[in-house]
C-alpha cells in the first residue's frame, strides 16, 4: 500500500478514528530534539534573566507576591 492509498483510507475513518490516527503518528515522530531544542531556548533565556538581575536591569520579585498577584487577577 503507498502513501496515497494510506491517505484515502484515513479520510473515509471516523472523526474519532482519525484523531486516534493523529496522535499515534504524532507521538510516533521524534520529539527528542525538540526537547533538547526547548530545553537549550530556556537555558538561554535563563542565562539572559540571571544577567539582567546582576546587572540590575531589573528585580527580582518573591514569590508569595507573584502568588497574591495571580490569585487576585484569577478572581
Amino acid at each position: 500500500m503507498n502513501l496515497k492509498q494510506i491517505e484515502d483510507e484515513a479520510l473515509h475513518l471516523s472523526q474519532e478514528e482519525r484523531a486516534g490516527l493523529v496522535q499515534k503518528l504524532l507521538l510516533s515522530l521524534d520529539v527528542s530534539s525538540k526537547e533538547e531544542e526547548i530545553e537549550d531556548d530556556w537555558m538561554i533565556e535563563a542565562n539572559r534573566r540571571a544577567k539582567e538581575l546582576d546587572e540590575g536591569i531589573v528585580q527580582a520579585i518573591p514569590a508569595e507576591e507573584v502568588r497574591k498577584k495571580a490569585q487576585a487577577l484569577l478572581r
